[in-house]
């Protein structure tokens, strides 16, 4: 790996172009070497695992408005909407299908200096693949390259310290990948990855308080404006730059400052794009810092046994699990049994206090209504209170991956006095957990969610396809879309009607 030190300059200093960041990633992109097999067949997982919680997520209201959404822009030829057959525009596809996958956050994470979805690359660089007749094995190298950069910058630029969203890391990901896949020239993807930057930047406040739907919204939307992005770029039109480092970019004026700077690494050229390999999916449907916290409270539950003896529970863990999910956040709604879901799924005291209860996890029933107006839930709810350890918050920035941790130690008081501990590193699910994902797990987890929403012959059609990824040529990549039984899909919530028809 190469790492490229990243710093605010002045207008009026030397700084060659090749030295920006943006170009130093089109050098990335543009670069043709091969793909691993262990790379290339993890891309094919996190696919299969990007269609189970798109399946998963189908009737809920945000999916159905983005998908009549894209349905308003038929193409031909064009890309496919998840679940319906029919060509489509491309950026109005990967809208909605981004929409469908993150929907539930359900699917696969990044966790270093800053967090990322890098699964949220698939729907606009499948989108672009089918509109253009790319083949199968070209997606893959496109791929590689999306996970390499989103990766590469979580690890070296934090944006939430500075309350900047997690998608502004994804908008250059998105074009660098499309590169690759495209075999576009540098000069063409630098462009493209400054416009993504540049319009992709948002505060976290989609993330913050009372959170809405736009927090499945905004990563669809930097997929969307990643491959406009590239058709701009494509035509000839250039960039603002330097996007990071200008005396008026991203650094100086969103993140820390003219005197900080970031390290950023790379890899060099010919050297294979395997960060993929670092990321990992989820089990249970919440906020990653959950998954492990899910697993630990399922342990727990046969030891404390009766939970109406418990007086109190904390749960020791890092600092970006107290202040963003925990009692650190100062969010009110995050104990509020009316809150919305996606606000619920943001709460580590709500997730630990069903989790005990109910002794499983599920997408749905655990964030129903009912469930979280339970008197019971609610009064274990408001016992439980997270701290910032300082030795958890030391493993959660490691790049040890045997010591990089995301979980707790539980400290559970009885109304005896008595106290039971324990904790959990890592989810079950994690590739240093219990239960590591592979082939199998990540085919199950599919062929779960989508039992009750696809046909078994459309599932068995779909799970041959994607195995067959790399061996699908120009024209055969429809074939990664699902449709969805009709009678399901017609029960998809009313939505009034808007601009588009």
């Amino acid at each position: 790996m190469q790492v490229h030190e990243v710093r605010t300059r002045r207008s009026a200093e030397d700084f060659p172009r090749s030295e920006h960041l943006a170009w130093k990633i089109a050098e990335v992109a543009a670069d043709p070497v091969a793909v691993p097999d262990d790379t290339a067949e993890m891309v094919v997982n996190r696919i299969i695992d990007n269609a189970a919680v798109s399946a998963a997520a189908v009737l809920r209201r945000p999916v159905t408005v983005a998908r009549r959404q894209a349905l308003a822009h038929p193409c031909d030829p064009g890309a496919q909407v998840f679940g319906v057959p029919g060509g489509y525009s491309a950026e109005w596809a990967a809208w909605a299908n981004g929409v469908a996958v993150r929907e539930l956050d359900f699917h696969d994470t990044f966790l270093a200096a800053d967090y990322s979805h890098p699964g949220d690359n698939i729907p606009p660089l499948v989108a672009v693949a089918q509109q253009l007749g790319v083949a199968g094995s070209e997606l893959i190298r496109g791929l590689a390259t999306a996970y390499e950069v989103q990766i590469g910058l979580a690890k070296g630029i934090c944006l939430h310290e500075h309350k900047i969203d997690h998608v502004a890391h994804l908008g250059p990901s998105v074009a660098a990948g499309i590169g690759t896949m495209l075999r576009l020239d540098p000069e063409v993807i630098y462009s493209a990855i400054g416009q993504a930057l540049h319009l992709t930047t948002a505060t976290r406040q989609s993330r913050k308080g009372a959170i809405s739907s736009w927090k499945a919204y905004a990563p669809a939307h930097a997929g969307k404006v990643g491959i406009e992005a590239v058709d701009r770029a494509m035509r000839g039109e250039g960039s603002p730059a330097p996007i990071w480092e200008g005396e008026y970019g991203v650094i100086a004026w969103l993140l820390s400052g003219p005197e900080h700077t970031y390290r950023v690494a790379l890899p060099g050229r010919g050297e294979p794009k395997r960060a993929i390999l670092d990321s990992y999916t989820k089990e249970h449907s919440a906020e990653y810092q959950s998954q492990a916290l899910i697993d630990l409270a399922c342990r727990l539950r046969e030891r404390i046994g009766d939970l109406d003896q418990v007086a109190s529970i904390v749960l020791h863990t890092s600092r970006h699990t107290h202040y963003v999910i925990g009692t650190g956040s100062g969010d009110p709604q995050k104990f509020d049994p009316d809150a919305t879901r996606e606000t619920l799924d943001h709460s580590a005291m709500y997730v630990f206090a069903v989790a005990l209860q109910d002794g499983t996890w599920h997408h749905e029933r655990s964030y129903a209504f009912e469930r979280a107006h339970r008197p019971d839930t609610i009064a274990l709810w408001h016992k439980i209170s997270t701290v910032e350890d300082v030795e958890w918050t030391r493993r959660y920035h490691s790049t040890e991956p045997g010591e990089k941790a995301f979980g707790a130690r539980a400290e559970v008081t009885l109304k005896s006095g008595a106290v039971i501990t324990d904790e959990l590193a890592v989810a079950d699910a994690h590739p240093l957990g219990a239960r590591p994902f592979g082939r199998t797990q990540y085919t199950a987890k599919f062929t779960g969610l989508a039992d009750a929403v696809v046909a078994p012959a459309e599932q068995h059609r779909f799970l041959a396809a994607v195995e067959g990824l790399a061996g699908l040529g120009g024209g055969q990549l429809d074939a990664l879309n699902i449709v969805a039984d009709p009678v399901v899909l017609a029960k998809a919530p009313d939505t009034p009607a808007g601009i588009f028809r």
